[in-house]
């Protein structure tokens, strides 16, 4: 297969969009580090084995809709990695207050305080490793299209 110069350049722009948005290599070490913050911060709500509250798709009594899976049954892999930090790291609602949503309540809880940046990524990396190929290649789309629509300076 020949590959064109259009072709590489695609895969070279991907590429970069790819890391621009802080995707964590899929490192053992990361993958370890992504597995213990997993369990230690985000299993309480979204499952040991990320499996989600249950009845996660209905709201509560409070109004809130229970933590959603992170495995393949979620739609966790629905979002590019741009999305999936900015949520873990501000919040559901502080994500959306920052796109100008303020009248929405989420009961995800901001973690820019509590892990940082690498962190966040190392967990974001712990969760993917599960998924199924096709649903990471998907999401890998998803990172890619965010990266292609981030406004150029």
């Amino acid at each position: 297969m020949r590959l064109t110069a259009r072709a590489i350049v695609a895969a070279i722009g991907a590429i970069a969009g790819w890391l621009l948005v802080g995707q964590a290599t899929l490192a053992s070490d990361d993958l370890a580090q992504g597995a213990a913050l997993y369990a230690e911060h985000c299993a309480s709500c979204h499952g040991k084995n990320l499996e989600g509250a249950p009845d996660w798709r209905r709201q509560g009594a409070d109004g809130l809709y229970p933590a959603p899976p992170h495995d393949e049954t979620g739609h966790t892999w629905h979002h590019g990695d741009r999305m999936l930090f900015d949520y873990t790291k501000l919040g559901g609602e502080g994500l959306l207050a920052a796109r100008g949503i303020t009248n929405f309540e989420s009961g995800m809880p901001g973690f820019a305080e509590i892990l940082t940046d690498d962190e966040i990524r190392d967990v974001l990396a712990f969760i993917k490793s599960t998924w199924p190929e096709p649903l990471r290649n998907h999401q890998e789309d998803m990172t890619r299209h965010e990266a292609e629509s981030l406004p150029r300076e």
